[in-house]
């Protein structure tokens, strides 16, 4: 099942290995080969006796010259086992003790191993590396202008703002560019945001650890007061006694600005100073002053830029992916700064001229937390139940609570269930990408590990992560550091020829393809799958033919990427396409 390709179709560094594998797997028949002197009609005993010797050690020499190559090669260059099980088994994997390749969808696969097995030599279509509407391309960024956001700024300040945000490094780019907006709003002096640390992620990371703090606050400058820390006279607040802490249960998610104004403002006024503990996604879209809105753009688009460190590192994994380095496109220059002109030396071939950068979302506690099933049965059910009860105890409590059960299997005809590898594979089976295809996986603790990833693979064998790429020196700086990790996965993702991603809800996916979006021009797709309608679309498993899936699945996908204006209430950093951030030139 997917593995009819022949060993031409491996990456070039494993068809050597590939061959050493079935000349060791031979051995047995060569001896035997090497003995054919005892059936030889010599008339003396000790001639047959010598050849058979001689024989005997050039097998012995065989093997050994085969087993020296293979430790040599293997210190060069992993196999694709031990590859995929240093990238899959990270410490929230949860794989099986059995170690088997879980299935849910094996007819649909063979199909599809069979269709990119025939696409293999063929021309491939490049519309799939580029933005299908023309649309896209006539919205342009406001990066050649300087924005005059708040051109009206009163030289009164009523205060400082003080934020602690919550969450990883994208829910805490979010609260950053919000905080920022309110700051504006409220006519306050920001201060600088704290990263609070998460036992989730572990993170001790601060602002200056993963962003320019200079260049923050030089391009807002005009916009808003910035200030590093609190004046010495009021270092010594106790700001929760003087009751100017806000939590989340003091203003409302997706609050508007009048809720700012009626809330915080008082008591910002009375204080002098308020704090925004946990602060994440507690200000809306819409309704919203146009100033405002375009600041908030200013700030995730523009002032957010990463520190040379991890713009370092991430230049040298998109070189180490494309064959010919950066493309020195919009992208890439915002993205990498001064690095982008790094160039390291290239094997003639290693690496693609483009590649596929693919959100993956399956971790162990999104597919506890959605109640669904994945194919694993009893073991599995066990498994994901005994996580909610040590990790979701309030959650299981509250289902108790409720009457109304829903079926593991009508929760996935809903779109519920997070996408497995394997549905991700066969969407971009369906859409046309051929086996060769690389594809950098962002995040690398996929639950269910190596047997979760073995029908990706078998389609897909060139997966490649940070942590395949880069050496252990590389990577230390930024072992212990989730945030700054992430950072390297947004630069990736956001600069790759495609992004792909399973779950539209998540902020990693939102803030890179508002990126690729604002940056991007037509030449940075990004694919969104339908849950609900890929759903139906797998329910066929058994009767569907391969080219009517292939029908549905671009269809699907299409009307995913039409370039329309930024809906009311919507995010505007996942669709930056509107008159406050963008201009629509015809």
């Amino acid at each position: 099942m997917g593995k009819q390709g022949s060993h031409k179709s491996l990456r070039p560094e494993f068809q050597g290995w590939h061959s050493k594998t079935l000349l060791l797997h031979g051995l047995k028949s060569d001896s035997s080969k090497c003995s054919y002197c005892r059936g030889l009609n010599v008339g003396k005993k000790h001639i047959r006796a010598i050849v058979v010797m001689f024989g005997l050690l050039g097998c012995l020499f065989l093997l050994d010259s085969l087993v020296i190559s293979y430790f040599e090669f293997t210190n060069l260059q992993p196999s694709a086992a031990s590859n995929s099980s240093s990238v899959f088994q990270g410490r929230d994997s949860y794989i099986y003790s059995k170690q088997s390749p879980v299935y849910m969808y094996e007819r649909l696969l063979n199909l599809a191993s069979s269709a990119l097995a025939e696409k293999e030599f063929k021309q491939e279509s490049s519309n799939l590396w580029v933005e299908p509407f023309r649309q896209a391309s006539l919205w342009k960024p406001c990066a050649e202008r300087k924005v005059q956001t708040n051109p009206r700024k009163p030289v009164q300040n009523n205060g400082y703002i003080l934020v602690s945000a919550n969450g990883g490094l994208n829910q805490q780019r979010v609260a950053t560019c919000n905080a920022v907006a309110v700051a504006s709003l409220l006519n306050a002096t920001l201060v600088i945001p704290k990263f609070l640390y998460s036992n989730v992620w572990k993170d001790p990371s601060q602002f200056g650890d993963i962003y320019q703090e200079e260049y923050f606050m030089n391009i807002l400058k005009d916009d808003i007061k910035l200030e590093k820390e609190l004046p010495p006279h009021m270092k010594s607040l106790d700001v929760e006694a003087i009751g100017s802490q806000i939590t989340d249960a003091d203003l409302g998610k997706e609050a508007t600005p009048a809720n700012y104004i009626k809330v915080v403002l008082p008591l910002l006024l009375k204080n002098g100073v308020v704090h925004f503990l946990g602060y994440g996604n507690r200000l809306g879209f819409d309704p919203m002053p146009s100033d405002i809105q375009r600041l908030r753009c200013k700030c995730n688009f523009h002032a957010l830029k990463f520190v040379p460190k991890i713009q370092q590192i991430g230049s040298l994994l998109i070189q180490r992916i494309r064959k010919y380095g950066a493309r020195h496109s919009m992208l890439d220059t915002q993205l990498l700064g001064k690095f982008i002109h790094n160039n390291e030396y290239h094997e003639a071939k290693r690496g693609s001229e483009k590649y596929l950068a693919l959100h993956l979302r399956f971790e162990i506690d999104m597919v506890a937390y959605s109640l669904c099933e994945f194919g694993g049965g009893e073991e599995e059910r066990k498994e994901l139940q005994a996580y909610r009860e040590r990790h979701f105890p309030l959650f299981l409590e509250r289902l108790k609570k409720n009457s109304t059960y829903i079926s593991p299997k009508h929760l996935r005809k809903l779109g519920r269930c997070p996408l497995t590898p394997e549905e991700a594979a066969l969407v971009l089976a369906g859409l046309g990408f051929k086996r060769e295809t690389y594809i950098y996986l962002a995040g690398s603790h996929i639950y269910g590990g190596n047997s979760r990833m073995e029908p990706f693979t078998s389609l897909y064998p060139n997966v490649i992560t940070k942590e395949t790429l880069l050496t252990y020196n590389e990577l230390e700086p930024f072992r212990n550091f989730s945030s700054q990790l992430a950072a390297l996965d947004f630069i990736t993702c956001a600069s790759a020829d495609v992004f792909a991603m399973t779950d539209s809800g998540s902020q990693l996916s939102s803030l890179v393809s508002g990126f690729r979006t604002y940056y991007g021009g037509h030449h940075a797709p990004t694919l969104r799958p339908n849950k609900t309608r890929l759903a139906a679309i797998l329910r066929e498993n058994d009767t569907i033919r391969w080219n009517r899936f292939e029908v549905r699945v671009k269809k699907m996908i299409l009307e995913a990427q039409k370039a329309g204006i930024r809906s009311y209430g919507r995010s505007i950093y996942r669709n930056p396409r509107c008159p406050e951030c963008m201009s629509k030139h015809h």
